[in-house]
């Protein structure tokens, strides 16, 4: 093993990204080369010779998974944290979202349709029938439903009344589900948050073709403009602190003026150049190997050098970040540039077609 420590990234089938983030943290200094992280034999408590990785993929390789938290212990400094994404959802996202103060969708927890295998109806004794009439007037129609974990647009319904909403139910099988209120919004953004301190505003467009979503311009300016920007800022930061995320993107829309947070757990957020447009992907790039690179200086050997958040932080007395995140000062209305090339990029919630076929 190098006795050099050394900046990696880890990813899988995206192209643009992991290679403009080695070149880039390369350009910018000599003392911890960059590379793609290279994985052979792991054996447990053997520490890498990273003193930095960038986790772009163990969310679908769990052998990936085990080894960053080997990595972790040993002392690498993992991003993101793999202990806590292995544990964080978008349920406990929203409750945490209302403790601290930012404006998130009404939600309701539902049960998996079916039950989980090995459990029987003896596995449930503790749970009530729902009341649906309660729930579809706290929610209201038009409705969202989606795992309460996971990501990719995956088993995402938007149901328009109660008969839409029990056959998409019937089709969720085992999976345990968020049943959300739709917002009807005039704008909408979506925010990169890079090192707990580094924000940018993008306005999106989630409606436009997958293409044009990042063709877009908030339609509140001036003075209106301004305070929405650095009040989206500061729920930004909020979000990541209590969540402990070093590379994240939040979404919100915008109704009546307030910001209200979508999507806040993308803990791999694309950052593909022709997704996200080249303004965009050069930012990312940027504010990424600056993380990197401060966080190699600070990592101490066979330490813990993961962040933890103030959720996590304040309840168990875990280890602060490397270096606490400082604010920066918001971007202007309409920035970043925009961006025209065909992208896979996530379609928006507010426009996802019901899937919604009756089961006899």
């Amino acid at each position: 093993m190098s006795t050099q420590k050394k900046i990696g990234i880890l990813f899988g089938q995206e192209n643009t990204f992991p290679q403009a983030f080695v070149d880039r943290v390369n350009e910018k200094q000599k003392d911890f080369p960059a590379e793609f992280v290279s994985i052979d034999q792991v054996e447990q408590s053997v520490p890498t010779d990273y003193a930095v990785i960038i986790d772009r993929i163990s969310q679908d390789v769990p052998f990936y998974k085990a080894y960053l938290k080997n990595a972790a212990l040993t002392g690498t400094a993992v991003i993101n944290n793999p202990f806590w994404w292995s544990a964080d959802e978008k349920f406990f996202n929203n409750a945490l979202a209302v403790q601290l103060g930012v404006p998130v969708p009404k939600t309701i927890l539902l049960p998996s349709k079916h039950r989980p295998d090995d459990t029987n109806h003896n596995s449930f004794r503790n749970l009530q029938n729902m009341n649906w009439d309660g729930i579809f007037n706290h929610i209201g129609f038009p409705a969202f439903m989606k795992p309460h974990s996971g990501g990719g647009w995956k088993n995402v319904y938007k149901v328009d009344n109660p008969e839409e909403m029990f056959r998409a139910y019937d089709e969720t099988g085992q999976l345990v589900m968020l049943y959300q209120e739709a917002i009807d919004f005039t704008d909408y953004v979506r925010c990169y948050c890079i090192g707990g301190k580094e924000v940018l505003i993008m306005p999106y467009e989630p409606r436009n073709p997958h293409h044009l979503r990042y063709d877009s311009q908030l339609k509140v300016t001036g003075d209106a403009g301004k305070k929405l920007l650095a009040t989206i800022k500061d729920y930004v930061l909020k979000l990541n602190h209590g969540l402990g995320y070093d590379f994240n993107t939040v979404e919100f829309a915008v109704r009546d003026g307030i910001p209200i947070a979508i999507d806040f757990c993308n803990p791999a957020p694309d950052a593909d150049v022709n997704s996200v447009g080249q303004a965009n992907f050069d930012w990312v790039v940027e504010a990424a190997a600056n993380m990197a690179i401060e966080r190699a200086k600070t990592a101490q050997s066979g330490k813990d050098n993961l962040t933890w958040g103030t959720f996590v932080r304040n309840s168990i007395g875990a280890p602060a970040p490397a270096k606490p995140a400082k604010a920066t000062a918001a971007p202007e209305v309409g920035e970043p540039t925009k961006e025209k090339k065909p992208t896979k990029a996530k379609a928006a919630e507010t426009d996802k077609p019901a899937k919604a076929k009756a089961k006899k």
